[in-house]
């Protein structure tokens, strides 16, 4: 199998987000107040690993829509991982014309989708909504995280 390597992904791997507990902030006005459905304000990272606890292996459908890094979104880089390479990238905006952007979109990415692995179920299902600009880099890293023989289908406009 490929093996996807760039600028950024030996420290990504050793990275641990720190643990975060979900503070309890607002609730709905219904009658059925039972429901376990959560709107989650924060940081994506930190959110999926506070998520861990209680829904480790338990998800069984995960829908993300992450950056296209067309160089358009104004997405900026900003895990705090320890590394002079990752540093320099915190704060500033992904452009188009920024030559690192698929490397700081795979270090994005990657420990998210080890994350969002750890959540889904044996029997479940991860959809990812992405175009041309890093769909070839998406499919070697979940290749990679998932496991190879994933089905991937693209739907482009």
């Amino acid at each position: 199998m490929p093996s996807l390597n760039w600028i950024g992904k030996d420290e990504v791997l050793r990275y641990n987000a720190p643990y975060h507990t979900l503070e309890k902030k607002y609730t709905f006005n219904s009658r059925n107040d039972t429901s376990e459905n959560m709107i989650i304000k924060g940081d994506n990272l930190l959110a999926l690993k506070a998520l861990l606890p209680q829904y480790e292996n338990k998800i069984k459908c995960i829908y993300i829509d992450p950056p296209y890094n067309t160089g358009n979104e104004n997405w900026v880089y900003n895990d705090n991982v320890n590394s002079p390479k990752i540093k320099k990238w915190l704060g500033e905006v992904v452009a188009k014309d920024d030559l690192s952007r698929h490397d700081k979109w795979l270090c994005m990415m990657l420990p998210r989708l080890k994350l969002l692995h750890r959540l889904l179920s044996d029997d479940g299902v991860i959809f990812i909504s992405i175009d041309d600009n890093e769909m070839a880099n998406l499919k070697l890293l979940c290749d990679e995280v998932l496991g190879g023989g994933m089905l991937l289908r693209v739907f482009l406009d």
